[in-house]
Order: C-alpha cells, then structure tokens, then sequence
C-alpha cells in the first residue's frame, strides 16, 4: 500500500500498484492481479465481516480481467459496506479502480 494510488469510493478505498509502471522496474512475467482485502471491526462482527470479504472476492474476481498483468490491489472496507449490496460495492470497485488507474497513467 506504500507504492502506487488511491482511491477511495463510500463503501471501499482501492490501492492499485502495478509493478514497473513507476520509477521501480520490476520484469514480471504474464500474470493476474492479485487482491487483497482489509476488513477491519468497525465494518461489523465476524459473520458480517466473512460477508462483505465474500462479496468482494466476488466482486473483484468479476472484474480481474480489466486490470494490467502483475497488477496488485488492496481493497479496504468501511463500515458501510456492511450494508452495501453487491451491485453497490460493485459499482464503488469499478469507479475507484477507473480513478486508481487514471491516476496511475500520470
């Protein structure tokens, strides 16, 4: 989460770091993102917070194939999350990871 950008939506904030895309070159060969996931308590107890990461993983599972090759995201959550629906928390993921990525191409 200390390299690349931020971007942060009402229900989640996305980190987007794509390894030789700064001043750091990294030769990475074809692979798929990889994602990370932070759900703190604040978000609810356990049973909601499995929840919400399970809506995320599927969330972003569905939208994998629009990031680079090598791309790393964390994605945290913030307690509105827990009653987000998945269309939400999908159309929060697209939006920060569109402004992550413009971001990114500065």
């Amino acid at each position: 989460m200390r390299r690349g950008v931020a971007a942060r939506r009402r229900t989640l904030m996305v980190h987007l770091y794509v390894p030789g895309s700064t001043s750091t070159q990294i030769t990475s060969t074809h692979r798929s993102p990889r994602f990370g996931f932070v759900v703190s308590k604040a978000v609810g107890n356990a049973v909601v917070r499995h929840a919400v990461t399970r809506r995320l993983r599927q969330v972003c599972a569905m939208r994998a194939h629009t990031l680079p090759d090598g791309a790393c995201v964390v994605v945290r959550a913030f307690p509105p999350a827990a009653t987000a629906t998945s269309a939400e928390l999908d159309a929060d993921l697209c939006a920060a990871l569109e402004k992550a990525h413009g971001r990114l191409q500065r």
